[in-house]
Parts: C-alpha cells; sequence; structure tokens
C-alpha cells in the first residue's frame, strides 16, 4: 500500500474508531479489535470471549469492541492501522505477517506440521512463545496463536490428485511471498487478492481456485462456485491475535498482564468453537456436491524442497526449524 493510501485507510479507520487504545474517565478502557471473519466465526468468538475475561480480571475497567467482517479493512489494512495504534487489537493469518517477522514463515512452512495435534503441541510450548516475542521489535505484541485448520487447494476447473493437475491454474493467494513461492513450485499460477474479493473472482473466472480450511471455504461461499476440493493439507499456517505496541505501552503493567492471560485463556475457546465449526462446516460442504478428493502427498512434499531452503535460510530460522521438528517426535 502507497503511503498517500495507507494514511487515508489510517485516517478512515480513525474515524470509525474515534482512534487507538481510549482512557475515558476512571481509568475506563476501550480496546478495539479487528477481525476479516464474520460474526460467529471462531476467532471473533475467542476475541469476545477474551474481552470477557478481560473485563472480569480487570473489574470492569478494560473492555474490548470486536469488529468483525472487515468492517475495519482487509487484513493487509489492518496490520498497518494496528501497528500505528489506530487499531488495538488484531486477528490476522500468519501468512500476511511472514514478510514482517521472518519467524512466521517457518511455522507456515508447507507440511511442517504431522498432524493437529502436532501443531498445538509445538505452539503452546517454548516454541511458540519464540515466535510469538518477535512480533514485539516490528511494533506488535504477539498474544496468541490461534488454529487455522489444515488448508488445501479448491477450484473450479477439476480435481487436483497430482502435480499435473496443478498447472495452469490460476490459485488466490494470501499477500506473503512464501505462498506465492509455494503455488509457483507446484507448477501453477499465484495471484495475490484480499480474502473479501476471492468470490466474486472465482464467480467471475479472474482466478480459477484457491487454498484454504474447512470453515473458511463454507463460511466464505467459496464452495457455491468452487466445487472441487483436493485434500492435500499443505500447511496449518495459524492465525495470530496481537495487539498494537503503542497501545500496550499506555497501559499500567498490571493491565499488561491481564491483557496477555485473557489471550491466552481465549485459545481453549477457540479451538472447541473451531473443532466444532470444522466438522459443521465439511457436513455441509459435503450435502452441498463438492466433489473432495484425497491427494498422494508425495510428490507435492519433494516439490517444497527450494521453499524450506529460502525461508529458512538463516541460521537462526535453521534452529527454529529444527526446533519445531524435535518437538514433534
Amino acid at each position: 500500500m502507497g503511503t498517500v493510501k495507507m494514511l487515508a485507510a489510517v485516517a478512515a479507520a480513525a474515524t470509525i474508531l474515534g482512534g487507538g487504545v481510549t482512557l475515558a474517565q476512571a481509568a475506563d478502557t476501550v480496546l478495539r479489535a479487528a477481525d476479516t471473519h464474520p460474526n460467529g466465526y471462531p476467532t471473533v468468538e475467542a476475541m469476545k470471549y477474551m474481552g470477557e475475561v478481560l473485563k472480569e480480571k480487570t473489574g470492569g475497567r478494560i473492555e474490548v469492541q470486536v469488529f468483525d467482517s472487515h468492517q475495519l479493512g482487509e487484513e493487509k489494512e489492518t496490520i498497518e492501522q494496528t501497528k500505528f495504534g489506530v487499531i488495538d487489537l488484531d486477528r490476522v493469518s500468519f501468512a500476511p505477517m511472514n514478510n514482517i517477522v521472518p519467524e512466521t514463515s517457518v511455522v507456515c512452512l508447507p507440511y511442517v506440521f504431522s498432524s493437529v495435534e502436532s501443531f498445538r503441541k509445538v505452539m503452546d510450548g517454548p516454541v511458540g512463545e519464540e515466535v510469538l516475542k518477535a512480533f514485539e521489535p516490528k511494533g506488535y505484541i504477539g498474544l496468541a496463536v490461534y488454529d487455522s485448520g489444515a488448508r488445501s487447494f479448491y477450484n473450479s476447473k477439476r480435481p487436483i490428485k497430482t502435480l499435473e493437475d496443478m498447472k495452469g491454474l490460476k490459485i488466490r493467494v494470501q499477500q506473503s511471498d512464501l505462498f506465492l513461492d509455494m503455488v509457483k513450485a507446484l507448477g501453477a499460477n499465484p495471484t495475490p487478492m484480499a480474502y473479501g474479493e476471492v468470490y466474486s473472482g472465482l464467480q467471475t473466472g479472474l482466478i480459477d481456485g484457491a487454498e484454504n480450511n474447512w470453515p473458511s471455504y463454507e463460511s466464505s461461499h467459496h464452495y457455491e462456485v468452487a466445487k472441487y476440493f483436493s485434500l492435500d493439507q499443505h500447511a496449518q499456517c495459524p492465525e495470530v491475535l496481537m495487539m498494537s505496541k503503542i497501545s500496550y505501552d499506555k497501559l499500567p503493567a498490571e493491565d499488561q498482564q491481564a491483557v496477555r492471560d485473557a489471550a491466552k485463556e481465549s485459545v481453549k475457546k477457540m479451538r472447541e468453537l473451531w473443532d466444532a465449526q470444522e466438522e459443521k462446516s465439511r457436513k455441509i460442504v459435503e450435502e452441498s456436491g463438492v466433489q473432495i478428493n484425497d491427494v498422494d502427498k508425495a510428490p507435492f512434499q519433494e516439490a517444497m524442497a527450494p521453499i524450506y531452503d529460502k525461508y529458512a535460510s538463516t541460521p537462526e530460522l535453521k534452529a527454529l526449524l529444527q526446533k519445531i521438528r524435535d518437538a514433534q517426535k
């Protein structure tokens, strides 16, 4: 985003929000939170739950106001606004943070986690804390890691069963170099696009497909215009709940800790809702007549060798990758 456009977005958000952390009389603090997902989505409900916990922990002194359904912009815009303190709390995918916080790229590497259980074990431990701490030098406070399920490809043209089936497909990707390179390595044509534009892109043929998890595929209604869902499960790139460092630094130490504790408590709630939503979403998709197929993952995994070389290239990132692997043993 250019400087002029970015400042305009910040100004627009400030008009909606009244500007960042609000300290009203009697130290009453309202934290504004952004999420692109619709009301009822697990991450949205988890942030609401965090707000309830935080309000209780602070005796009502701090509240969280959640703006869902990309009311405050798509993820790229909210990330920038959060850095400037216009938005206080932001739920975004790790993917658009890859170019900002390199450690997030390692977590998003294709096939780096063997299962959902392994992912949760790793991200709940020292590795997860290390990655969250890496946000702070960039102007954000990493508070919690939310699930995002296993991402798979879906499209309007054909089932994807082999690498050959990927060739020529125009696949929407998040605004992340890692995802761009991953799709290129698989032989398809990556097209960066905001999440909110994917349905119309599929409908008009601007793109042939995209990649995401069951709840996103279903709740966005992409299954209506992309009837082939191929279970390659290439990534479990998670979500992050982060806070503007500007907003965080305005709070006293006691309240900072309360924010961190409430965010951590919201993870359990998010996962409960996520597991239920995955099951519900898959059932809706299956009943709609979508063609679902398994994929032989081995050739896909082999094609990822250059991606690992590029995104775990420094000694620090290689060490982080090894920690992820060791934690799954």
